[in-house]
Parts: C-alpha cells; sequence; structure tokens
C-alpha cells in the first residue's frame, strides 16, 4: 500500500506485544497528561482499552497504520483539555480519521470540543466517535462536525447499518479464542473502532464522503448532567 491511511487512536495506548495487535503498522505516539502536557513515546498500555480498540480497527483495515495517543493513563478518564490537545496533535500529525472510543456527556464541553472538531474537518481529518451512550448524547460524538456511531448488538462486526441517516455498528471487538464473546470487551466503543476500520478499508474516496457530509456549528442538542469523560463502553 504506496500510501496507506493513518488512523490516530486517543485511547490508552497501545501493548505492541498483543496477539490482535500488527506492531509493524503503529506509528511512535505520545501521551497526553490530564493538564495537557505532551511526552514523547509513552504509549504502553496499562488497561487493556486501546489495545482492544486499536486491534478491532487493525482487524477491519490490516494495512492502516495507527498513532496511539495515550490520553487514559492509571484509569479509563481524562479532561477535556487534554482530549482537546490529542484532536489538535492528530491534525497536526496529518492523519486521515481520528478515532474517539470514548466521549462525554457534560454540554458544558460542546463549544470546545465542536472548535477542535471545526479545525479537523477543514484540515480534512474525519473524527469517528461515539454518538451516544445508553441514549444520551456523547461530546464530540453527537455534533454535526463528526461522524458520530452508535450501538447494533445484531450487526455483523464487518459491516454497519444506517437508519435514518445514524451509523450503527457492531459493538463486538475481535473475539478471543476459549473466551466467551459476553465475557469479553464491549460496548459502543467498538462499534466506534469497527466504523473506522470498515471507513479506512474504502479508502480516502469513503473517508471523503463521509468527511463532507459533516457540518461545522452544529446547535446544541441536549442539556444534560455534568460527567468526566471516558470510555463509553
Amino acid at each position: 500500500m504506496p500510501d496507506p491511511i493513518r488512523i490516530a487512536v486517543i485511547d490508552s495506548g497501545v501493548h505492541p506485544d498483543h496477539p490482535h495487535i500488527d506492531a509493524a503498522r503503529l506509528l511512535p505516539g505520545i501521551a497526553i497528561a490530564r493538564d495537557g502536557v505532551i511526552s514523547e513515546c509513552d504509549t504502553i498500555d496499562a488497561l487493556g482499552h486501546g489495545t482492544a480498540v486499536t486491534a478491532a480497527i487493525q482487524g477491519q483495515a490490516p494495512d492502516v497504520l495507527c498513532l496511539p495517543i495515550r490520553v487514559f493513563h492509571d484509569a479509563l478518564r481524562t479532561t477535556a483539555r487534554a482530549l482537546v490537545t490529542a484532536i489538535n496533535w492528530a491534525v497536526g500529525a496529518k492523519v486521515d480519521i481520528i478515532n474517539l472510543s470514548l466521549g462525554t456527556v457534560n454540554p458544558a464541553h460542546r463549544d470546545m470540543f465542536a472548535a477542535v472538531a471545526d479545525r479537523a474537518l477543514t484540515e480534512g481529518v474525519l473524527i469517528v466517535a461515539a454518538r451516544e451512550a445508553e441514549g444520551t448524547p456523547c461530546y464530540p460524538g453527537s455534533l454535526a462536525q463528526v461522524l458520530g456511531v452508535s450501538l447494533d448488538w445484531d450487526c455483523p462486526r464487518e459491516d454497519y447499518v444506517a437508519r435514518d441517516g445514524i451509523i450503527f455498528a457492531s459493538g463486538h471487538p475481535r473475539p478471543i479464542p476459549g473466551v466467551p464473546q459476553r465475557r469479553n470487551l464491549h460496548g459502543v466503543s467498538f462499534a466506534v473502532a469497527n466504523m473506522s476500520g470498515i471507513v479506512a478499508r474504502g479508502g480516502r474516496a469513503a473517508i471523503a464522503c463521509y468527511r463532507d457530509q459533516a457540518t461545522p456549528n452544529p446547535a446544541t442538542r441536549s442539556t444534560i448532567q455534568k460527567q468526566p469523560i471516558a470510555p463509553t463502553a
């Protein structure tokens, strides 16, 4: 593949020795602390979530290059500042897709995320993120600048469905031999990862198609209570 698709995976990092990870398809990444401070090459996953998300993407699109950006460190929580820093850094790194298997239901962060999503859209970067968590809109995934993904347990992992203008994908990660599906990680985090891989599999034409459907400066969709930013699974 002469010019592979590049996907930034903003999560808990990645463990390159995991059997589901193709370490040769990983780019050197960064870690971002809660205060937004960046450190180079500190992307080893201590939590497992980012590794599973990256594995799902690589399983859907084996030729892509994944760039890990670690925002979860000791727990699956981060700050809006760290997440905005991560998105801006990924846009500057000229990736094609930013995978956000996470979100916040705090509408106070809407304008901050809308601004950085506008920048990504202007720079030709498609953000794929969780649209909702158990029926509650998530940010930035519920913004019109972003390809928001919802969960459909009946959807095959290798495909997606569109209903009423909303994208749905499977919430199952890559299966682990000998581990029942119900005991593996699962949820909308993996619907997002599967969709990122499916879009990447279609090449830059597919990415451009989804990106061209995005629109800047959407209206706030909901007002809900404050919660920390965390994975949506």
